[in-house]
């Protein structure tokens, strides 16, 4: 990814303190939007002080759609867009609140919907770019007392797939990873670490992901590919 740019969406995030480091290393020079500040003063932990500079941060609700517009077009071009945004929260169906599965959906799949969308119109001025977005492996696996997840996870799934479709014969493409639980602090703080080892790490699905983000993985469209480490 020398030289591209790329937008990455939770880059401040647990995910994003591996795939951050690792889109820098192989050269991108990265968007990142951001809420709070103190994660990007975290990030400057994980990252080489050389390659910092070559992160954009922007303040940015990916929740309205003219924000996200406005920050994409004010990038130089988007060659890679990697969707990192999301979240869970737990609760049987018969109790849930349609206001917290509405919230689910908005921070899963809305903002997904949202930052692909206008991607992908950049990407078309240029015919080229790669698309990865983060589902789970409750898309594929639902389970129990994560109903609105799993859903709006599966729905990622599914617009990742449509657009791949609609790409075909272009030099863009669209995947979609599938992670079992990953190792961020927030994960440990709400699940405890005692199985932690088993998860999957954010360096090891930083690896997947950048490879799906690169020009080498050119011939891969609408897969979605399973991380589950060993869990």
């Amino acid at each position: 990814m020398k030289n591209q740019h790329v937008l990455l969406t939770g880059g401040v995030g647990g995910l994003g303190l591996g795939v951050t480091p690792a889109v820098l290393e192989k050269g991108g020079h990265i968007t990142i939007p951001y809420v709070n500040y103190q994660q990007v003063e975290r990030l400057k932990g994980y990252v080489n002080p050389a390659d910092f500079a070559r992160i954009r941060f922007v303040t940015a609700n990916l929740s309205d759609e003219v924000v996200v517009a406005r920050l994409i077009d004010e990038m130089p071009r988007v060659d890679v867009l990697i969707h990192l945004v999301g979240g869970f929260s737990m609760g049987k169906t018969d109790s849930y609140s349609f206001d917290a599965w509405k919230a689910d959906f908005e921070l899963n799949l809305h903002t997904t919907f949202l930052c692909c969308k206008h991607a992908l119109r950049r990407m078309r001025e240029t015919g080229y770019g790669r698309i990865v977005t983060v589902g789970s492996r409750g898309a594929v696996e639902p389970v129990g007392q994560l109903a609105a997840y799993c859903a709006a996870k599966a729905g990622v799934v599914a617009l990742t797939k449509a657009i791949a479709d609609e790409t075909k014969g272009t030099n863009i493409t669209a995947n979609v990873v599938l992670p079992s639980v990953i190792d961020t602090p927030a994960n440990r703080e709400a699940m405890g670490s005692a199985d932690a080892d088993k998860w999957v790490k954010p360096q090891s699905l930083a690896e997947v992901i950048c490879f799906l983000a690169s020009p080498a993985a050119g011939d891969i469209r609408g897969a979605a590919i399973p991380v589950y480490g060993s869990v």
